[in-house]
């Protein structure tokens, strides 16, 4: 079964390297967006937020995170958050990727094993 596979994340991010490898080595075709390169929508975003947590998908322990002003941190409205990752998408766990059926974020062999195979 072909799965239409996205991958949003950072070539030089360690985490994305070692899921980008996972797939390779299982056959799984993934069409990468550059979070640093690439522009995210806002139909996008919706749909990550439809399927994953707020807290999930922020990494609040980020070097993207640290320099936010803390007035733009209060993500405590749907419209926050989407304004914060649209101005500074480096501030999402990586990688967040879809299988065709559901969201990710992050890389756990145990999980992909599960959402994959």
């Amino acid at each position: 079964m072909k799965q239409n596979v996205h991958m949003y994340g950072i070539k030089n991010c360690d985490t994305v390297r070692k899921a980008m490898a996972w797939l390779s080595e299982r056959v799984i075709d993934c069409e990468f967006h550059d979070l640093k390169k690439d522009v995210i929508d806002v139909a996008t975003i919706d749909h990550w937020l439809n399927d994953v947590e707020r807290d999930t998908l922020i990494n609040r322990r980020s070097q993207t995170w640290r320099k936010i002003p803390t007035e733009d941190k209060l993500l405590n409205t749907r419209e926050a958050i989407v304004k914060i990752i649209l101005e500074n998408p480096t501030v999402l766990k990586r990688p967040v990727i879809y299988n065709g059926q559901f969201w990710s974020v992050g890389f756990s062999e145990q999980a992909w094993d599960k959402l994959f195979l």
